[in-house]
């Protein structure tokens, strides 16, 4: 059986005094999370405010991607399924570098 879902997502976004906040909200129609991720702009750094937009919406949208990987966790271990394990590292970079 085919089953066919469509999944609200929105952004948000505000820049102000160099630092911009995004808000990543996801309605599923039967509940809603919301994401938050924030880039500001060093002194040093060339004002370009795409960057700081792609920044902190790609942050917003990974907080709301770790929130819905919660929840997906908890309603499975509810169901006495094993949940998927948890990264203990980081997900990124040189692994000698963390050590």
């Amino acid at each position: 059986m085919t089953r066919h879902l469509e999944w609200k997502v929105g952004l948000d976004l505000v820049e102000d005094g160099g630092t911009t906040r995004a808000e990543a909200h996801l309605d599923t129609g039967s509940s809603r999370l919301t994401g938050r991720g924030s880039a500001r702009c060093a002194p040093a750094d060339v004002d370009v405010p795409a960057i700081g937009d792609e920044l902190a919406a790609s942050r917003a949208m990974k907080d709301l991607a770790g929130k819905l990987m919660n929840e997906a966790n908890r309603e499975m271990e509810a169901a006495g399924a094993d949940t998927v394990p948890r990264r203990t590292g980081p997900g990124y970079g040189w692994p000698e570098a963390v050590t």
